[in-house]
């Protein structure tokens, strides 16, 4: 996935090597991305979606102007950078007004039994309960 996102920026300009070794990179930086996440940042990110798309994906942008001459290293930054502050605003904007509306968290309770449990009815790894 991580490689995909990394050549999807700018796929009409790079060779097949280059291609292949950009997606190469994005997918090594994918690797140190999450765990960076988890560890220092501590970050919650189950399924690498921050470190894949938001991550892999400057990279990717970043490495348009590898292979076309026409785009610039600082045209991709202000891209980049409006980006960042349009995802980032719109998506502070609706969690607020999620979790005022109807709140983003379950009870403590909830959380404690597995929210498989009160969604669904049923324990999603009955092997792994402690009852």
């Amino acid at each position: 996935m991580a490689g995909l996102v990394a050549i999807t920026a700018g796929p009409d300009t790079p060779s097949a090597l280059e291609a292949t070794l950009i997606g190469a990179v994005g997918g090594v930086i994918v690797v140190f991305s999450i765990s960076a996440l988890d560890s220092i940042f501590k970050i919650d990110d189950p399924v690498g979606a921050i470190s894949v798309h938001g991550v892999v994906g400057l990279w990717g942008l970043l490495a348009v102007p590898l292979t076309n001459e026409s785009v610039s290293f600082s045209g991709q930054l202000l891209g980049a950078a409006t980006i960042f502050i349009w995802v980032f605003g719109t998506s502070l904007a609706l969690w607020l007004i999620i979790k005022a509306v109807m709140g983003v968290r379950v009870s403590e309770e909830e959380e404690a039994e597995g929210v498989d449990l009160s969604e669904c009815g049923l324990h999603a790894y009955p092997e792994f309960t402690t009852k």
